[in-house]
């Protein structure tokens, strides 16, 4: 974390998110919000869905950010980020930072046609993900973003998410866009990098970042003190590796970390308090098999592991 706040002295970052948002206690989501404004700057606009950032937003007329927001339908982020794009280079507006950002809800299973056609047109937007592995705004509800025998109100203690997690990066990837990154709230120096680089590459189509974004009420967590270690633990058990994949074929693992057992980020959480042991086995299997798949992937993009951190990642 020194790291981080070294580098927001360095670049005079300013800060663009007001106080007295209205999220949950130790929601992952206004973390990511934070930092990304801090880097995209000013001069920015959001397309922001149905999701729990239209509460956190605030109520009219309160508004949370410093820059404009336009609430728009759950199923419509990404072309109407396109259409505010359209429509300010059209009044002369050509150098604007277009996000859409939406929840996993929004991304991975309503608004993902209008994701896949403005990715497929190269439309020049910022598309950003917070996944929180749920509908979260409507009550835990189970999304294409929920992990293998995950609990929710829509899949009970009995019956936990019988299916894999949707794999939206390899979806996003298929379309060979410019630039993909995950992104956890816990390395705030790679999201520094990792949103640079989508801005830095303004012009060329369509770049889309998923920020792995904790919920302490979905995931049955306490409120206080965990969200950082629950998204670092994410990483360091191998569930949320931390990649880049450029024009859907150059892949670069950033992170391989000093592995820990997925039971210590499986046993934290609520969510999970079903699962025996051999499930969490199972589970495990599943998570390595998924990284080294990743890791095989940069090895073929670079040759080798050159490039990738180990033991300690900013």
């Amino acid at each position: 974390m020194r790291f981080y706040f070294e580098e927001i002295e360095k670049r005079g970052f300013e800060e663009n998110l007001n106080s007295g948002i209205l999220s949950c206690q130790g929601c992952g989501a206004p973390i990511a919000m934070r930092h990304v404004l801090r880097v995209l700057g000013k001069n920015t606009v959001f397309a922001v869905p149905a999701c729990c950032w239209t509460i956190i937003d605030g109520n009219y007329p309160m508004h949370s950010l410093k820059v404009p927001l336009l609430h728009v339908a759950f199923e419509t982020a990404a072309i109407s980020a396109v259409g505010i794009k359209a429509g300010l280079e059209v009044k002369g507006f050509k150098d604007v930072n277009v996000v859409a950002w939406a929840g996993d809800g929004g991304t991975y299973d309503i608004g993902i046609q209008a994701l896949s056609g403005a990715a497929e047109r190269g439309d020049d937007i910022i598309y950003i993900c917070y996944d929180n592995e749920a509908y979260m705004n409507t009550g835990i509800q189970r999304s294409g973003a929920t992990p293998y025998k995950a609990w929710t109100t829509t899949t009970p203690y009995t019956r936990p998410n019988p299916r894999p997690k949707k794999d939206i990066i390899q979806i996003m990837a298929a379309h060979r866009i410019p630039y993909i990154a995950t992104i956890s709230i816990a390395y705030l120096n790679d999201l520094i990098r990792k949103v640079e680089k989508a801005k830095n590459l303004k012009g060329k189509g369509l770049r889309f970042l998923l920020i792995y974004s904790p919920c302490p009420p979905g995931w049955r967590l306490p409120s206080s003190e965990i969200t950082i270690k629950i998204a670092r633990l994410a990483v360091e058990t191998n569930f949320f590796p931390l990649y880049e994949i450029e024009d859907g074929e150059k892949y670069t693992l950033n992170f391989i970390p000093e592995k820990k057992p997925l039971k210590e980020f499986i046993k934290v959480q609520g969510r999970f308090k079903h699962l025996k042991d051999e499930e969490i086995e199972e589970m495990e299997k599943i998570v390595q098999k998924n990284f080294e798949r990743i890791l095989s992937l940069h090895k073929l993009t670079h040759g080798g592991e050159e490039g990738i951190a180990r033991g300690f990642y900013k």
